[in-house]
């Protein structure tokens, strides 16, 4: 399985960081080593000194798929998920200003917090309340009607340059509210009401 992330799709997130808000999906790739599961605990990386959370709506691909369409995109997943793309965010700037890739800052190991999927016909894909909570308190909120690129967009997006395989994960983007997290820190996720994912900061 590959893990396909989409950079810069809310605007105010886009904003935060000083970026410019892209005029196509910004994309990067995760392997495997980088999956951390619901339930298990986070390590902070000796390599950082400002690891983030940005929480996603994730897409879990249910069969092959190249060159899709968008009015057919829907025919390529049946579960919404809830993840945390968590990004080592100094290093990251660092390789940003030299013009180098970002995957020491994003893809290290366990830097994806996958959690679990609901069914997509229970939701409103166009209008998902999603939102993570720090220490029991609201840290990010975002709804899928903010998306530059909507789901089913990405979806053809991403199959024009890789093909999509079952069990293939899509990390969406987040909204603002990005923030650092430290040791003993306890993260929450959740769509809608139903909470997801809970991870603890070690």
């Amino acid at each position: 399985m590959k893990i396909i992330c989409v950079g810069r799709n809310y605007s105010n997130h886009a904003r935060e960081l000083l970026n410019e808000i892209p005029k196509e999906p910004v994309l990067f790739l995760k392997p495997d080593t980088s999956i951390l599961r619901a339930g298990e605990d986070f390590y902070i990386p000796e390599f950082t000194d400002d690891l983030q959370h940005e929480v996603e709506i994730l897409i879990k691909i249910s069969k092959v798929g190249k060159y899709i369409q968008p009015q057919f995109a829907g025919n390529y997943y049946s579960e919404i998920g809830l993840g945390i793309d968590f990004t080592a965010r100094d290093l990251q700037n660092k390789l940003k200003a030299n013009g180098l890739p970002w995957e020491k800052a994003k893809a290290f190991d366990h830097s994806s917090l996958i959690g679990n999927f609901v069914p997509k016909e229970s939701l409103n894909l166009s209008n998902i309340n999603f939102s993570l909570l720090k220490n029991k308190l609201l840290q990010q909120k975002g709804n899928t009607a903010d998306m530059i690129f909507s789901l089913d967009n990405l979806i053809s997006y991403i199959s024009q340059y890789f093909t999509l395989k079952t069990g293939d994960i899509i990390f969406t983007g987040t909204p603002e509210g990005v923030s650092k997290v430290v040791q003993n820190d306890f993260l929450e996720g959740f769509i809608e009401n139903k909470k997801v994912f809970e991870v603890s900061i070690k």
